[in-house]
């Protein structure tokens, strides 16, 4: 039995190449984001489920932590996003006296934040949901496989760095 051809000239894909995955998505950098991916999303309703955050937001939390008051330009290079991105989800976060703001007693130019007492509970399910969640994660590991996980990760970190630097350079 002849196969036919569609109307660009070429077969058209048996059923193993319709099911195949696609070249990427078994790519180890695929891979990676899908778990990441997959972690964040339930980061993110587990943290709206406990202390009513969102993503943005549990990110501010999570960055203040227990440390001392900042400012709003190094939490925004804490977070990784700019000023104007996370003004919005601090501004709410004021709203609803989980953070705290005050003036710079030595620039009072700069607003620092800070967790107030509710804030800091916020922060404290968060870390408490955290380890619960990674403990389940890792729970199928042993201590050797764990730490030669995290070996390994440290050396692709590296290597990524590494490629990131030469795409700049590339420019």
């Amino acid at each position: 039995m002849s196969q036919t051809s569609s109307s660009d000239g070429h077969a058209p894909p048996d059923a193993d190449e319709i099911h195949s995955p696609a070249p990427i998505t078994v790519m180890l950098s695929s891979r990676l984001m899908v778990l990441a991916n997959l972690l964040k999303r339930g980061a993110i309703l587990r943290y709206k489920r406990l202390a009513g955050l969102s993503s943005v937001e549990f990110g501010l939390v999570a960055s203040l932590g227990r440390r001392p008051p900042m400012s709003v330009a190094r939490l925004a290079e804490a977070v990784g996003q700019d000023k104007g991105q996370i003004s919005r989800a601090l501004a709410e976060l004021v709203a609803r006296k989980l953070i705290a703001k005050s003036a710079n007693p030595k620039d009072s130019r700069e607003v620092l934040v800070s967790l107030t007492a509710a804030g800091l509970a916020a922060h404290d399910a968060i870390v408490e949901g955290a380890q619960e969640r990674n403990r389940k994660l890792l729970e199928q590991l042993s201590k050797d496989e764990f730490e030669t996980l995290l070996a390994q990760i440290d050396r692709l970190t590296s290597t990524a760095e590494k490629l990131l630097e030469a795409e700049k350079e590339a420019r």
